[in-house]
């Protein structure tokens, strides 16, 4: 089975007034933790959708073995970065993918994993993190739902798609579902690697 994550980390972080994905984190960057997390799943590839910021967010995450995607049009909201991403990856062999935030650093590769064993028990299912009465991502989404996700717009991302389908969605609960949004959130995930 062939399962790619795409990290979509194109937004300029206007609530965080720099550059969220660079922030550092122990001996790497928040998007850094995202990646790590990501290449140490049971997934076969992962990319990266990237936007705003792209040279010094590149040179940054230069040391994984991964490939981006740039996004031009990352300015229209989150959607489009999944649109990017489905259009890049089109051509590969893929059963699904898995559609992870680049600021949320607290999804564990454990979290990805039990995913993908979902994903596996339940095949051409739509599995979907629950928020408060909502479904939302991390999600893995087949590919025959792809031409649905090509049609997204604005910067809800995936949110709107997941919930009108909910008749195909596996539930998948547990993860520690946070946004690196603000300063505030950002000394938080510095306190929690320091108890780590």
């Amino acid at each position: 089975m062939n399962i790619a994550i795409l990290i979509l980390a194109a937004g300029s972080s206007t609530r965080m007034n720099s550059a969220k994905q660079l922030l550092p984190v122990g001996n790497t960057t928040l998007l850094g933790i995202v990646i790590e997390n990501a290449l140490q799943s049971d997934a076969n590839k992962v990319y990266c959708v990237l936007g705003a910021n792209l040279k010094a967010i590149e040179k940054s995450i230069s040391k994984y073995s991964i490939e981006t995607i740039f996004n031009p049009e990352y300015k229209s909201g989150l959607s489009s970065s999944i649109v990017t991403g489905i259009q890049h990856i089109s051509n590969q062999k893929l059963d699904a993918i898995i559609l992870l935030l680049g600021d949320q650093p607290f999804i564990k590769t454990q979290y990805i994993n039990s995913m993908i064993t979902s994903y596996k028990n339940h095949y051409g299912k739509i599995v979907a993190s629950t928020y408060t009465k909502t479904y939302g991502v991390p999600a893995i989404i087949p590919k025959n739902h792809f031409d649905k996700l090509l049609m997204l717009k604005g910067d809800k991302g995936a949110k709107a798609f997941l919930n009108s389908n909910e008749q195909d969605v596996i539930p998948l609960d547990d993860a520690n579902l946070v946004d690196i949004d603000t300063i505030e959130d950002y000394e938080e995930l510095l306190n929690s690697k320091k108890t780590q």
